[in-house]
């Protein structure tokens, strides 16, 4: 199945995949605070999946997700138009990154998974914890 029509598949293309908004909030605050990171750091032992930041040391992954795409509780919504396509490319999302993270948390990688409507001071300092309490700085 295709998507609805040509102006629905022009504006999927122009949809950010990677230096969201909240991702690059996230990252200049983790910068600011004197954490380095990696950027889309490849899942290891999985083709074409990242991490949207990655610590690699300490083996904790950070992965933002958008609410429309992944399916949040609280903003997902259902397009009208061509539902039924919708909701098999929006139900295998949500099972990719369900995928993802229980790869990871097997191969011994922390995961953390933030929505897009999250604050990122708060993002931030979670993160921060975490890492800090790996000792990887």
């Amino acid at each position: 199945m295709k998507p609805s029509s040509p102006d629905v598949s022009a504006r999927m293309k122009k949809q950010a995949s990677k230096d969201t908004e909240a991702e690059l909030a996230v990252r200049r605050l983790l910068h600011a605070t004197g954490l380095r990171y990696r950027v889309e750091y490849p899942v290891p032992g999985m083709a074409r999946r990242r991490m949207d930041i990655a610590f690699t040391r300490a083996k904790v992954a950070v992965l933002i997700d958008g609410c429309f795409w992944h399916g949040c509780p609280q903003h997902a919504t259902q397009p009208k138009a061509n539902a039924e396509w919708w909701r098999t490319k929006l139900d295998r999302n949500m099972a990719r990154d369900r995928e993802t993270t229980e790869h990871l948390t097997a191969a011994g990688w922390t995961v953390l998974r933030f929505w897009e409507h999250e604050d990122p001071e708060d993002v931030a300092a979670r993160i921060r914890a975490v890492v800090q309490r790996s000792g990887d700085r």
